[in-house]
Formats: C-alpha cells, sequence, structure tokens
C-alpha cells in the first residue's frame, strides 16, 4: 500500500469509528459571526482533537455520512492556523461549494481528493 493509501486509509478508520455531530446544520449562522452562513452541514467527530484542540471537523455533502470525498487544507491568517476538514458525501458541486468558503477573507484552502 503506498503512502497515499495510507492516509486514506487511516481517515476512513477514523471517520468508521467516530460519532459524526453536527451542529451547524446547513444554513445556519456561524456562533460569533452571524453574517457567515453554513452552505452544507458542518461538524465534527466526537472524542478526536484536530489542530485547533477542538474535534477533527467535517462537511457532510448531498450523499450524506458516506465516503470520504476529499480533504479541505486551510489557513486562516486572521485565526494564524491550519487545519484539515473531512468531505463525506461531496458531489462536485458540494466541493466547489465548500472550497468558495474556505476561499474568502483572512482565509485560503485547498481541495484534495482521494485517487480511485
Amino acid at each position: 500500500m503506498g503512502l497515499g493509501q495510507h492516509f486514506w486509509a487511516y481517515l476512513d478508520k477514523l471517520v468508521s469509528t467516530s460519532e459524526i455531530v453536527l451542529d451547524r446544520p446547513r444554513g445556519s449562522q456561524h456562533p460569533r459571526y452571524p453574517a457567515i452562513v453554513y452552505p452544507l452541514d458542518y461538524g465534527y467527530l466526537k472524542k478526536t482533537r484536530s489542530g485547533d484542540g477542538d474535534g477533527t471537523d467535517v462537511w457532510v455533502g448531498s450523499g450524506g455520512q458516506g465516503e470520504i470525498t476529499g480533504v479541505v487544507c486551510s489557513v486562516d491568517l486572521a485565526q494564524r492556523d491550519t487545519e484539515i476538514k473531512i468531505l463525506l458525501g461531496c458531489t462536485a458541486d458540494d466541493i466547489d461549494i465548500i472550497a468558495d468558503f474556505h476561499n474568502r477573507g483572512d482565509q485560503a484552502a485547498i481541495v484534495i481528493r482521494p485517487a480511485h
């Protein structure tokens, strides 16, 4: 198994053994920045930890909580942090919406998709 394959296999194991908590459903406002509205369901993996000390973030697309369809690698200059966010069940249109969401203001992001 190549290095990239290990990454996706480990990420799949993390997701499949974690509870997904959707605390910001599609159309909801950010708790501290009400002008920010979530275009898709957003949440985290319970009992995990990411770079910001909170649970690992997830976006859930139109396909639901199924297959991992990619990760977003983001840089936020205002918060001075970097993170990855797991994409679950996202269509190509969902991925474009998520990329646009993370590429505004002081944020920049790229989406990495698994090779099939």
